[in-house]
């Protein structure tokens, strides 16, 4: 089923057109939001009421927010999709009001994988021996983008993945999300987080 439209209703003339941002699933939105919470305050209740695709489906996008300009004409929507191993990531649309964004790297959660944050995690000699031996046998070097952007990420943060076996436990997103400080943060994430900040004003 496509995601739901509310139903179009009067707005005064001072108020903004409605801006509507779109994830690929609950995840993506979940660790958006702490980095939001953390970094970029004013633009938590946009990612808060985003529109969850279902996987990285545009056409999803586009479709639901054709529907919501037919009774907001200045509706406007930023979609934000993991750049998985299409060929053209980019997706090629003429959509009014409609911007793609799409991550440098493999997914979402390969910015997750920051080794600063990644130590403060680990509580005890034995966790930090391991998640060393992980960050030295699985992750690329830092500022090597190109081993970044074929990297499995997901893969790594499952939860019985290779990151929860060096830690001996599950690491969820959020906790790893949590764990970065603002100058560790992506360049990337920075500016995703300042795009959906100034188009955010009026979340539908």
């Amino acid at each position: 089923m496509p995601p739901s439209v509310r139903p179009a209703r009067a707005r005064p003339r001072s108020e903004a057109a409605p801006f509507v941002l779109y994830v690929e699933g609950p995840r993506d939105r979940d660790v958006l939001r702490i980095w939001c919470q953390r970094h970029r305050p004013d633009a938590v209740p946009t990612v808060r009421s985003a529109v969850i695709l279902g996987g990285r489906q545009p056409n999803r996008a586009l479709a639901h927010l054709r529907r919501l300009r037919a009774g907001e004409p200045g509706a406007q929507g930023l979609c934000i999709l993991d750049r998985d191993q299409a060929l053209d990531p980019d997706p090629a649309s003429d959509e009014p009001g409609m911007e793609f964004f799409t991550w440098t790297r493999r997914h979402i959660e390969s910015y997750l994988l920051v080794p600063s944050a990644l130590r403060r995690l680990a509580r005890s000699p034995q966790e930090r021996f391991r998640l060393e031996r992980f960050v030295r046998e699985r992750l690329p070097a830092d500022g090597d983008e190109m081993a970044w952007r074929r990297l499995d990420a997901k893969r790594l943060v499952e939860r019985d993945g290779p990151l929860a076996r060096a830690l001996g436990r599950p690491v969820p997103a959020g906790t790893s999300a949590r764990a970065i400080r603002r100058d560790e943060l992506h360049g990337d994430v920075r500016a995703l987080l300042e795009r959906i900040r100034r188009s955010g004003a009026a979340p539908a």
